[in-house]
């Protein structure tokens, strides 16, 4: 049975006081946050669907402008994801969590937030508009398709909120969540068969000059996601579990993390990006290697 928005709601705050285990600090208004830490074990299907139902309404709540998609349509994208994600060893499905999926399909430019049950159908949570790479222009790349993991082994940021040489905050306002995911290769248009290394970031844009044109391509290789949608995975911890576990031995990654998140008991790790133009002959960009993440210095960033 379909639950309403509003008992969704009343079941993550149910759900939120009953596995809450620290508060972090006070946040505007003087509320005091509940942080939920990830279960011990792997949620069971009861307990994981109860879980997608709160993401879905949250998302529902937070994050305006939701996409609505056809099932026909959502499956596609799930099986191209799911495709990669048969081409990598150890891609790290190996327990019921939320994962991310974008299109960078120059027709479609989409992010759906995903939750995978092992062995069962994967089930959209919600969608937005995203822009990926636009290469063609200087510093400008296609953003490589592949499976991306969001580790401990590389930090991440927030936004300064400062403007660039052309007047624009590239990474969005002050705050802004910066997911990193390291040095990753892709096409250099500049040369025929050429490969260069980017660095791979999702993070949001300048809200008075460049939002208003998510839902084409138009970064330098990037992913640039909705502020809304920024703020609901960085509360939430959507993709955020290695550094969920990180956090609690280490400060760096403790001041990363919003001081008010409520993360979801079924965080994962992974970023699937697929193009449904190429319908799947492209194959699966894999992490570079620590000791080559630095070696080139070109950065994708905006």
């Amino acid at each position: 049975m379909r639950q309403s928005l509003a008992a969704c709601i009343a079941l993550a705050t149910a759900i939120v006081a009953q596995n809450s285990t620290q508060a972090g600090p006070l946040p505007p208004g003087g509320a005091e946050p509940i942080v939920m830490a990830p279960p011990a074990d792997p949620p069971t299907s009861g307990s994981f669907h109860t879980s997608l139902a709160v993401l879905r309404a949250l998302m529902q709540q937070d994050v305006p402008g939701l996409l609505r998609l056809s099932s026909v349509h959502k499956q596609h994208l799930l099986d191209l994801a799911w495709g990669l994600l048969q081409q990598v060893p150890d891609p790290g499905l190996d327990r019921p969590q939320a994962l991310l999926v974008v299109d960078r399909n120059p027709a479609v430019q989409e992010l759906l937030v995903v939750g995978a049950f092992p062995g069962k159908p994967w089930e959209v949570i919600g969608a937005t508009h995203v822009s990926t790479g636009k290469p063609g222009r200087k510093e400008h790349f296609l953003t490589p398709i592949g499976v991306f993991r969001n580790t401990a082994d590389i930090l991440g940021y927030r936004a300064e909120g400062t403007k660039n040489e052309n007047d624009v905050r590239g990474l969005g306002m002050k705050g802004m969540r910066v997911w990193d995911f390291g040095w990753q290769r892709t096409d250099d248009w500049r040369t025929s068969g050429a490969r260069i290394d980017i660095r791979m970031e999702m993070h949001a844009t300048d809200p008075d000059l460049l939002e208003h044109r998510i839902g084409k391509p138009d970064s330098e290789g990037c992913i640039r996601i909705p502020a809304a949608m920024n703020r609901f995975l960085d509360r939430y911890g959507v993709i955020d579990a290695q550094l969920e576990a990180a956090a609690k031995t280490d400060r760096r990654f403790a001041a990363l993390l919003a001081a008010d998140r409520i993360p979801t008991a079924i965080a994962g790790t992974l970023l699937i990006i697929v193009d449904s133009s190429m319908e799947g002959r492209g194959a699966p960009a894999m992490p570079i290697p620590k000791e080559t993440r630095g070696s080139s210095s070109l950065q994708a960033s905006k």
